[in-house]
């Protein structure tokens, strides 16, 4: 029992908890529904819990990456920076401006904060450690997220604010508009696991990661997961210098507080299934035989994509709105949708034909990527050109005046 209760405690756990509660006349039915509550609630609490630590190690990291020493004061390494935050918001009076809607304006932040948490209810954590296991889950995943958005939205709409409205216009345009090559390469991993299920998908994920197969649709969805969650480059949503706050103007203490936590959160989370979907999830040496191997695998995964988002934020210049759009519908989606023609096409060549699945996709993949370089290449050249003949112009017509002075 011993090496059971180490190896595997997730089980360990939730057969005493069954036991338990059938002990107390529960039925196996009941007992299973109060089990999915409890665990329910004690995943979200440690998802919210653990944001503490994620802004704390953010803060040092960058300061690291940036020269600068970070929090150092409010305990040791200032861990507890964050906790006086959060002392600080919870003393600060709620203010609510003249004129909002009320009931639109205090359900936006908790949307946002719920969009995030429930993305993790159908990620597998573990072998047999998942909140829900639906057949759906990608398309689950799609669908919750964009309920973020929806609240931002709201935030914008029911503060009775300019300003906030058209940061909330200009996020949902950045959002919705990354969107499109988020959803394209997601059908990637469904494509080679054939399946929307997000234990499936991992379990399909041997013995080779999807990142090995479709680099480019992980490079892709990387990429897109740091605009959606407005992090640099991509952090106009609440670009002081042109829209004070964003669509978050309005809102003071705890309820700015919940954008705030939602953001540092969503940055964990999208770690997180980049970690299913292109890094084998939970799968690892020993992970079938002791799930809490699994477990530290997939953590391990996560931290290391929630880390390359910190890189990226530390050292990328922000980008003007419309060279973020450009970007977006210019390049990232015809490469989506390139990358998702040429996958479903080589994999079903592959397996028609019985040929190499890893060489045939990464071969399709570099083809893509050989190609989408030299359009650039090709691109940047015709607007150097451009840019010099206006130049060029623009002296020979000044000439002759400078001559008649």
């Amino acid at each position: 029992m011993g090496w059971r209760m180490i190896g595997n405690p997730f089980g360990w756990i939730q057969q005493q908890l069954m036991t338990l509660l059938t002990g107390w006349g529960l039925s196996q039915a009941w007992a299973a529904a109060v089990l999915s509550l409890v665990g329910a609630v004690i995943l979200a609490t440690v998802l919210l819990v653990s944001t503490f630590f994620l802004i704390w190690a953010e803060r040092k990291l960058l300061a690291r990456m940036q020269d600068r020493l970070g929090p150092n004061r409010v305990g040791p390494w200032g861990v507890f920076q964050t906790v006086a935050d959060l002392v600080k918001l919870l003393g600060k009076e709620i203010v609510t401006p003249a004129g909002v809607d009320r009931f639109i304006y205090y359900l936006a932040p908790l949307l946002v904060v719920m969009s995030v948490v429930g993305i993790w209810a159908v990620i597998p954590l573990a072998p047999g450690v998942q909140g829900t296991a639906l057949d759906v889950g990608v398309l689950y995943v799609v669908a919750v997220g964009a309920i973020g958005e929806l609240g931002i939205l709201m935030a914008g709409y029911s503060s009775n604010n300019k300003y906030a409205l058209l940061g909330a216009f200009r996020a949902v345009a950045q959002l919705v508009s990354y969107e499109v090559p988020m959803v394209l390469v997601l059908l990637v991993p469904t494509i080679l696991a054939g399946s929307m299920n997000l234990e499936v998908i991992v379990q399909q994920q041997s013995p080779m990661w999807f990142v090995l197969v479709a680099p480019l649709a992980c490079l892709i969805f990387l990429i897109t997961s740091l605009a959606e969650n407005g992090r640099a480059p991509f952090d106009l949503l609440e670009a002081e210098s042109e829209l004070v706050a964003g669509f978050n103007t309005e809102y003071s203490a705890l309820a700015f507080g919940m954008f705030y936590v939602a953001e540092f959160l969503h940055a964990f989370t999208a770690g997180a299934v980049i970690a299913t979907l292109f890094l084998g999830g939970w799968r690892g040496p020993g992970a079938e035989t002791y799930p809490i191997l699994g477990f530290v695998y997939f953590l391990a995964k996560t931290l290391v994509m929630w880390f390359l988002s910190l890189w990226v934020r530390g050292t990328v210049p922000r980008i003007r709105i419309d060279q973020m759009l450009a970007f977006n519908w210019k390049v990232l989606t015809p490469l989506a949708l390139a990358v998702l023609t040429t996958t479903a096409l080589a994999d079903k060549l592959a397996l028609e034909l019985g040929g190499n699945r890893l060489l045939t996709n990464l071969g399709a993949n570099l083809v893509v990527a050989l190609v989408t370089l030299a359009a650039l290449r090709a691109y940047a050249r015709a607007q150097r050109s451009k840019e010099e003949s206006q130049r060029i112009g623009g002296l020979v017509t000044a000439a002759p005046v400078s001559r008649h002075h």
